[in-house]
C-alpha cells in the first residue's frame, strides 16, 4: 500500500487547527479570563459554565498524580499514539472522513499533551449541565476533538479505515 499525500495534508491541516482552537480557548480561560482553579463564570445558565481545574491525569482524573513521572508517560502516550495514527492515516486509501477523523484525534492529544508538558497538567474548563443533573467534570476542547475523532472511526462502515 502506498504513501497517501491528501491523507497526510488533511490530518496535518486538521490537526493544526484542532490543536490551534484548543490552544486559543485555554489561553482565553487562563490569560484574558485569569481563571483559577475553582473559579468559575456562568455562560449559558443551567447549561454551559466555564469552570476552571487541572487535570493531573487522564479522563475524569483517572491517572492523576502531580508527578512529574506520570507527566511524562501521558505526554510519551500522546505523542506515541499521534504518530501512529499519523502512520496509518499516511498508509490508508485516500480518504477524507478517515483523515479528518485522525487529525482530530492528534490535534486534541497534542494540545493535551502541550498542557502537560508547559503547565505539569491539562487545563479543563468546560462543564455542561443540563436537564437538572449537576455534572462535576469539566473538560477542554481538545477533549471534544479527540471524543468526536474517535466517535467518526468507530461509526465508519466496516472495513473502511478500521485494521
Amino acid at each position: 500500500m502506498g504513501i497517501s499525500a491528501f491523507n497526510i495534508v488533511t490530518v496535518l491541516i486538521v490537526s493544526a487547527l484542532s490543536w490551534g482552537l484548543d490552544r486559543f480557548s485555554k489561553l482565553h480561560i487562563l490569560e484574558t479570563l485569569a481563571l483559577r482553579p475553582g473559579d468559575a463564570v456562568e455562560m449559558i445558565p443551567g447549561i454551559l459554565t466555564f469552570v476552571m481545574t487541572w487535570n493531573y491525569g487522564i479522563n475524569f482524573g483517572i491517572l492523576a498524580s502531580d508527578g512529574d513521572l506520570s507527566k511524562t508517560i501521558l505526554s510519551v502516550l500522546a505523542l506515541v499514539v499521534s504518530i501512529a495514527l499519523f502512520i496509518w492515516a499516511a498508509r490508508h486509501p485516500r480518504d477524507g472522513i478517515f483523515a479528518f477523523a485522525v487529525g482530530l484525534v492528534i490535534g486534541g492529544a497534542l494540545g493535551n499533551g502541550y498542557d502537560r508538558q508547559v503547565y505539569g497538567a491539562v487545563a479543563d474548563f468546560l462543564n455542561v449541565t443540563c436537564c437538572g443533573i449537576n455534572n462535576p467534570f469539566a473538560f477542554n476542547i481538545a477533549d471534544v476533538t479527540i471524543f468526536l475523532g474517535v466517535v467518526i472511526l468507530l461509526l465508519r462502515p466496516s472495513g473502511e479505515g478500521m485494521p
